[in-house]
Formats: C-alpha cells, sequence, structure tokens
C-alpha cells in the first residue's frame, strides 16, 4: 500500500477548477515532485495535502486512513514554504524549537533534538545566530531542519528554492537530494523548473490545467513523453506535426508542414495512429545529426537547411536550423575544444538528419 494516496480529489474557486480529479499514490521514502506551469494547480494540490484548503471532492489517505478532516496541526506533515516564514525576532535554535514547544515536548529534551536537527542540515553552531544573519541557503536549511525536527511522515516542499541565484539552487539541491536520504521522510516537491524536478525527483507528476498528465519516473518522462504537453514542457522538445500519411512495419510517416515527410518509429501497436489523423513526434536536439552539405548520409530523415542561431553553452552548441521549405529544428552538438568552440556560423548551409527511432510518437 502506497504511504499517501490522492483519489479523485477537485478543489474548484467559483467557476475555476484548479484541481480536476487529480489521482496518484507517493510511496514511503520517495522523492516525489508536482511539476507544472504557473496556474496548474499544483500548489493547490499541496496546500490540500498540508490540510491548508479542503478538497470540493475525492480522499487523501496517509497510511490507509483518511486525513481530510485533520487540522494542520494535527497531521504527520510539515511545510517548507519559498518565503522560508522563519521568525526574524528568534534565534536559529528558537526557530527550530518552535514546533517542538508547541507540541509540548518535554523542555528538556528540546536542546537535543534542536542539535540532531541542525546537524541533519549541516548547521551545527549556527544555533545563536538570527535569521537575518544568514544566507539565503542558510535560511533555507533552518526552514527545513525546523519541519524535519518534529520527524514528520511527510514534507512538504513548496518552491523552496525560486528565491536563490542559480549557483546556489544547485548546491541546495546536492543537499535536498542527500539529506533526504539521510532522513529517509517522504519528500513532496513543487517546482515550475524541469531542470530541478529531472535532478531531484524519484518520480515525477506532471500537472497541466488542473489534471495530471503523467507520472513517471524522471529518465522516462524525458525520453518517453505520453503527451505533446509533456513532450513540450519537459526540457528542450522539437515537436512535429502532421497528418499521418503511411504506417508500415512499425513505422509511420508523417507530413510536417514546411519540413516534409519524417519517419518514425512507433513503439508499441497499441499506440500506433491512423492513416490520415493528425500525429506529432517529440524530437530532442541531441538527437538531431547536424552536417556540412554533401556529407556521408545517415539515418532516415534528411533535410537541407540554414543555420539562423546558436546558443554557445560550453560544451555543447545549441544551433537553430531553418529547413529550406521554412521550418525551424534545433540541433545540439558537442563542443570540441576550449573558448567559444563552434563548428558553424549563422549563414551557414548545413544538413540535417536523424533517424526514425531517435524520435518518440506522441500522438
Amino acid at each position: 500500500m502506497a504511504l499517501l494516496e490522492i483519489e479523485d480529489v477537485t478543489r474548484r474557486f467559483g467557476d475555476f477548477t484548479a484541481v480536476d480529479r487529480v489521482s496518484l499514490s507517493i510511496q514511503a521514502g520517495e522523492f516525489f515532485t508536482l511539476l507544472g506551469p504557473s496556474g496548474c494547480g499544483k500548489t493547490t494540490l499541496l496546500r490540500m495535502i498540508a490540510g491548508f484548503d479542503v478538497p470540493d471532492g475525492g480522499r487523501i489517505l496517509l497510511n490507509g486512513a483518511d486525513i481530510g478532516d485533520l487540522p494542520p496541526e494535527h497531521r504527520p506533515v510539515r511545510t517548507v514554504f519559498q518565503n522560508y516564514a522563519l521568525f526574524p525576532h528568534m534565534t536559529v535554535a528558537g526557530n527550530i524549537a518552535f514546533p517542538l514547544k508547541m507540541a509540548r515536548t518535554p523542555p528538556s529534551a528540546i536542546p537535543g533534538k534542536v542539535t540532531e536537527a541542525l546537524e541533519d542540515v549541516r548547521l551545527t553552531g549556527f544555533g545563536s545566530r538570527f535569521p537575518h544573519e544568514l544566507s539565503g541557503g542558510q535560511r533555507q536549511r533552518v526552514a527545513i531542519a525546523r519541519a524535519l525536527v518534529t520527524h514528520p511522515t511527510v514534507l512538504l516542499l513548496d518552491e523552496p528554492l525560486a528565491a536563490l541565484d542559480a549557483k546556489l539552487r544547485e548546491e541546495m539541491q546536492i543537499e535536498l537530494i542527500n539529506m533526504q536520504k539521510e532522513v529517509g521522510i517522504t519528500f513532496i516537491y513543487v517546482t515550475h523548473d524541469q531542470t530541478e524536478a529531472l535532478a531531484l525527483s524519484h518520480c515525477i507528476a506532471v500537472m497541466n490545467r488542473g489534471r495530471v498528465e503523467q507520472i513517471d519516473e524522471p529518465d522516462r518522462l524525458y525520453g518517453f513523453p505520453k503527451t505533446r504537453f509533456v513532450a513540450d514542457f519537459i526540457g528542450t522538445c522539437n515537436l512535429l506535426v502532421g497528418p499521418v500519411t503511411t504506417l508500415e512495419g512499425g513505422v509511420a510517416t508523417i507530413a510536417v508542414p514546411d519540413l516534409g515527410s519524417v519517419r518514425v518509429t512507433i513503439a508499441a501497436p497499441a499506440s500506433a495512429p491512423a492513416v490520415g489523423g493528425d500525429g506529432a513526434v517529440a524530437l530532442r536536439p541531441e538527437k538531431v545529426r547536424i552536417t556540412v552539405p554533401g556529407g556521408a548520409r545517415s539515418g532516415d530523415n534528411h533535410f537541407a537547411g540554414v543555420v539562423t542561431g546558436f546558443l554557445y553553452q560550453g560544451d555543447v552548441t545549441v544551433y537553430m536550423v531553418r529547413s529550406s521549405a521554412g521550418h525551424s529544428i534545433e540541433a545540439l552538438l558537442a563542443n570540441s575544444g576550449a573558448g567559444l568552440a563552434k563548428f558553424f556560423e549563422v549563414g551557414d548551409a548545413v544538413e540535417i538528419s536523424w533517424s526514425a527511432d531517435a524520435g518518440h510518437y506522441v500522438g
């Protein structure tokens, strides 16, 4: 049995449905992420798990028990907010001790628990400091320590790294991964950042307009998206859409406007498209080969084009290529040397190609 089960949960605000019959299961010890754009319902769902909001329908079960009627303070669940919500007039130790006092923990036991919580977040020796004396990353760790000190069954994190700069966010991502492994508590994490979700999570639920589009492991979401929204939202993707013209031997041909006929392998018979219907191929830039014209051809799909722009990213460069018919494709190429090591300039004629199984059919 799953630790936390969400069964057909719905939440409406007037005529707007923020969460629309969402069902999902979260296992004990899992780092589970709710991922989606702003307004997709992920924070509303998190608030209902925490008890700050009440569903209009459905059930929330923790260890098999319905917790829908329990107030937040009586749920074995704690929340870490984006703005940390630390008490500025209290020391670090005071902030961490606060939930223990609210739980009527014997005063003699509180110092030891605070020390242990500080060790968990690697802030030993910081107990006497005040929040304004800490960096953003340190304040975030204090907020996590305060949430963990009562040893909750589930820790909820609502975009906790959004206010940090890029380098600090990366450092804190590693801290969160290590911390979750060490404490063994189930983390439910909310973010709109796809890269962050892929890096942190054991499992991800991608939400869109109040519904779950796909629940899967990060590599499955990236490599085998089930919908066009997931393909387009997770990472960078060329989404090639058009009518299906043929289906032979497990390979479909799609007539993509301003590009041409694109061949794609169908992974399973159950997902086979109907000839004449609309189809789409999710093609990652790293799967696209870019070469000078007239070179040795490889792959099932070949198109001539012109480089219209590029993004140098250190170890790789992403090239924007416009086909001769006018369709734009992104291709990623590893750089072979230090510095601005790019192989093509804007205006260069190139050929792009990929095999039929490089793309993923998403219907």
